[in-house]
């Protein structure tokens, strides 16, 4: 086959949207976190991982303008070369503090962030041992690390020990989950995970993306909730959710933070995450510190919306925290349901296989703690107008 024939032939996209139902690549034209504007229509934002709501908070906005001012847009360069500004070290100082861990290293994209520590941790003679659920950032690390990668069954903590034991006792393994699932919303079993890690010597890195800002007491994420920030040994968490930013970081013991400092190609040949960006975190590290409300408001706003959901008579999965999926099951279906909340001025996010498994394509909502309780009753009354009318709910 000629090199671009695929190219040629993948027609799925553009028949949808010469048929209307293309849902990808929407041109936001202004935003004020809790709602949006596409193509001049207004819109409420169930769709967002902006958790806390900080992406519009003013002391957010002020730390990335005065970090403009005294330092301009960018590093161009690398942390390895002359991309480490001060204030890249300041936040991992504080996030190394927040998390309770020796030290911190960040990244200039969350996708970068496991690339980049999988991959170079994880030898020739190592395993990686991932759910098969984890995110596409976590399997493409996996992909390019020369250790073998096993995947065991979602939250099968079975089939979990079944890899275990059948793994080489000489091997040094490693065992990665997400700590909240980025589709469905459903929580790691990390305490099950750190005993059979224990039982059979691997190390637990722990994907918390979506877990950051959101759980725990203090917002330190899964392990913090579950009472087991001493026993994983690699925590990775974004900027781009919680933080209000783009980003990622890892913190862990400082001999592994030394070492993959230093051998992690991503972090060694990416430009450093630019000052304004930076200072966005640093800003929203303080405010998740500080401003507890915040995520109990969201939490509060969660349960509203699964409650909701439920009574209406809609699939909403396993979902334990602020993304709720809204389970469909065909995709054709989920396409026209998407379309029709849109239309009714609600903006949510189709999934489909296979980002999740085959026959249980899903619209995926999630809450911020600035959420109104106007704008969430407002979206539970399209949803069960639209769910009626599709034939979705009874």
């Amino acid at each position: 086959m000629e090199l671009f024939e695929k190219c040629i032939r993948f027609t799925e996209a553009r028949e949808a949207m010469a048929a209307g139902y293309y849902p990808y690549f929407t041109p936001i034209e202004s935003t004020e976190g809790t709602e949006v504007v596409i193509r001049g229509k207004r819109l409420i934002m169930v769709g967002s991982n902006n958790y806390l709501g900080l992406t519009t908070h003013p002391k957010v906005k002020e730390a990335a303008i005065k970090a403009i001012e005294k330092y301009g847009t960018g590093c161009t360069g690398s942390r390895f070369l002359n991309g480490t500004l001060d204030l890249h070290e300041e936040l991992e100082e504080k996030l190394a503090r927040f998390m309770r861990k020796d030290a911190a290293l960040v990244f200039s994209t969350g996708f970068q962030t496991n690339q980049g520590t999988i991959s170079t941790i994880v030898g020739k003679d190592d395993v990686v041992i991932i759910d098969k659920s984890d995110h596409a950032s976590i399997v493409d690390a996996c992909r390019l690390a020369f250790g073998q990668m096993k995947r065991f069954k979602h939250n099968d903590m079975e089939d979990l020990e079944k890899i275990l034991a059948s793994s080489d006792n000489d091997s040094g393994r490693l065992v990665v989950v997400d700590g909240v699932f980025s589709m469905e919303g459903d929580i790691a079993n990390l305490p099950e995970i750190i005993r059979l890690s224990k039982e059979y010597k691997s190390r637990v890195m722990v994907d918390d993306a979506h877990s950051i800002g959101v759980l725990g007491e203090n917002g330190r994420g899964t392990a913090e909730h579950f009472g087991l920030e001493d026993d994983v040994d690699i925590i990775m968490g974004t900027f781009s959710k919680s933080f209000a930013s783009i980003g990622g970081f890892i913190v862990a013991d400082e001999d592994v933070i030394h070492y993959i400092k230093h051998h992690s190609r991503a972090l060694i040949f990416s430009a450093s995450m630019p000052p304004p960006a930076v200072a966005t975190v640093i800003a929203a590290l303080d405010i998740i510190e500080n401003e507890p409300e915040r995520r109990r408001r969201l939490w509060e706003n969660t349960e509203r919306m699964r409650k909701g959901f439920k009574e209406m008579g809609y699939d909403t999965g396993e979902s334990q925290t602020p993304i709720i999926p809204i389970i469909i099951g065909e995709r054709m279906k989920t396409f026209q349901v998407w379309r029709e909340l849109f239309k009714e001025g609600i903006f949510v996010n189709p999934a489909i296989s296979p980002s999740v498994p085959p026959g249980r394509d899903l619209l995926r909502t999630s809450y911020m703690a600035t959420h109104t309780t106007a704008e969430l009753d407002r979206v539970l009354e399209v949803f069960e107008k639209v769910g009626r009318r599709m034939g979705i709910i009874g």
